[in-house]
């Protein structure tokens, strides 16, 4: 251990948040919220959204320190690529965060960590937006 650093200081974003646990959480109130969206919900083809969830998931957890699944499985996360065939406009933007607000609320995280998450997922919807209104 460092001399100097407190604890909080060398855990991950990932392991400060509670690890998979709230990140299995997360994306499964983003996706009952998605299930019920007229705007989002074609845009997930499969029957089920259990495979959209778990991709979320992954992905989240890798990006803020976790495993490396998602890469693993998957390759680069190429983000922008994968959305490409989607229309993402402002309004699949508004609906996508409403979701994501609700299920970031709902893991009652300390205010410093949920800034955190909300401004990267902020940015994340505002970089996949493809499609003018």
């Amino acid at each position: 251990m460092e001399i100097g650093r407190s604890d909080v200081e060398t855990r991950t974003f990932y392991e400060q948040v509670g690890g998979e646990e709230t990140f299995r959480r997360l994306a499964n109130r983003f996706y009952q919220g998605v299930a019920e969206d007229p705007l989002l919900r074609p845009m997930y083809p499969e029957e089920d959204l259990g495979p959209a969830e778990e991709r979320l998931r992954l992905f989240l957890m890798q990006y803020w320190g976790g495993p490396r699944t998602y890469s693993e499985r998957r390759g680069h996360p190429r983000l922008r690529m994968r959305h490409a065939p989607f229309k993402v406009d402002r309004a699949a933007h508004d609906a996508w965060l409403r979701h994501m607000r609700d299920a970031v609320d709902s893991l009652e995280l300390p205010e410093h960590l949920e800034t955190q998450l909300w401004d990267y997922l902020v940015y994340a919807a505002g970089s996949m937006v493809n499609s003018a209104d």
